[in-house]
């Protein structure tokens, strides 16, 4: 095998392919990236670059000068390391017997190769589902992996649930104390297709970011979803991506039923409070600083303001005032102050609309663009409150 190929192109793509290497590969093959050289009499030569852990799968299809064709396996976490560092010069490949000579202006490297005969074969992409704006797809995937769990003991809240109905895509995480909900609107396939799928939230928000670049995702869901256990992504670069290629991603799906999180949905507030989203982030921020692990942040509104307070008097103590429109009557409630805050970051608008029903029932947030607009309902994040016992009275 012998190609020669822009340095940032193969890098971007070992970049792309490595991300599914495992880091405690179960054989020594998994550790390493599969190259498939391909040449082509119309000048369309091609390279393609694939990882695989059983679990996940990466795949980079670049163009490349092809001189001979061929097919090597290579590890992936060093040739990594060495395609991000390599000077800005194009990069010769050749096979060499059992070794790999890679070179690239006045540097060289020797590698030696893994059996490519004991690679595995990997998952071919399920049929195309729907296609969605990627900026917005990483956008909405960020959202809502911050509440997904991180307790691997309990697979199934550690993922992100995708549910696709016509025209609209939802995302929703949870981790028992808080849920997050996305809705964004996508191009299906299929007017009628109806499918849902339960995610690995890492790969779900490592791909979703991978991809923004693009212009559009295309997800692809087997019939069934859930039943086949696997599910694919692509995005496929235009013309002004130049030697970029495609990217193709396939990951196994998580088992378990998901949580039936719209009962948790309150359908009406009896109070609602709106408040700067910037101000109050950082108002947050900064009394947070002195709560414990466990100590909660508590926030008491009242009409024109709420106070943000955290420790306690023996100990730090810190508390701030911000300007707040209350509709309905006075509230205190307590948060995790993790919680809060990234509930808060997570919105991207200028106010944020807290909404209760009462203080010991979950709260949700949700975005406003301005004060005399309704809050924007495709963004739903909910927390519950946290019980602080009352203070008793000193004895006399």
């Amino acid at each position: 095998m012998r190609f020669r190929i822009e340095r940032d192109t193969i890098s971007e793509a070992v970049a792309w392919t490595a991300r599914s290497l495992p880091s405690r590969p179960a054989a020594p093959v998994l550790s390493g990236l599969l190259f498939q050289a391909d040449q082509s009499q119309t000048g369309d030569s091609t390279v393609t670059l694939c990882g695989f852990d059983y679990e996940v799968s990466a795949r980079a299809e670049v163009r490349a000068e092809v001189a001979e064709p061929g097919r090597i396996l290579i590890h992936g976490k060093l040739l990594a390391d060495i395609a991000k560092s390599l000077p800005n010069r194009p990069v010769e490949f050749a096979t060499e017997g059992s070794k790999l000579l890679l070179s690239c202006g006045s540097t060289r490297f020797s590698l030696q190769t893994l059996p490519v005969e004991d690679y595995p074969g990997l998952p071919a992409m399920p049929e195309a589902t729907g296609s969605v704006m990627a900026s917005g797809f990483a956008g909405a995937v960020a959202q809502v992996a911050i509440a997904a769990g991180r307790d691997d003991t309990i697979p199934m809240l550690t993922g992100i649930r995708v549910e696709i109905e016509g025209e609209k895509l939802t995302l929703v995480a949870t981790d028992r104390f808080r849920l997050a909900i996305r809705e964004l609107p996508w191009k299906p396939e299929r007017a009628d297709v109806s499918e849902t799928a339960l995610i690995p939230y890492k790969v779900l928000a490592d791909t979703a970011r991978a991809l923004a670049g693009g212009d559009w995702v295309r997800l692809a869901l087997a019939d069934g979803g859930l039943g086949d256990g696997l599910i694919g992504f692509e995005s496929a670069r235009g013309a002004a991506e130049g030697a970029g290629g495609s990217r193709t991603m396939t990951s196994r799906l998580l088992a378990g039923e998901f949580v039936k999180y719209r009962s948790l949905l309150p359908e009406a507030y009896t109070t609602t409070a709106m408040v700067e989203t910037a101000a109050f982030l950082e108002a947050a921020k900064r009394v947070a600083l002195v709560a414990e692990r466990t100590s909660p942040i508590k926030l008491a509104f009242i009409q024109g303001e709420v106070t943000l307070e955290a420790g306690s008097g023996d100990e730090a103590h810190a508390s701030e005032a911000v300007e707040a429109v209350l509709d309905g009557e006075d509230i205190s409630v307590s948060y995790n102050p993790s919680y809060l805050l990234d509930g808060l970051a997570a919105l991207d608008t200028p106010y944020a609309q807290l909404s209760f029903t009462e203080p010991t029932r979950p709260t949700v947030l949700m975005g406003r663009a301005a004060l005399d607009v309704p809050a924007q309902p495709d963004f739903r994040y909910l927390m519950l409150p946290l019980k602080v016992p009352s203070q008793q009275p000193a004895s006399g």
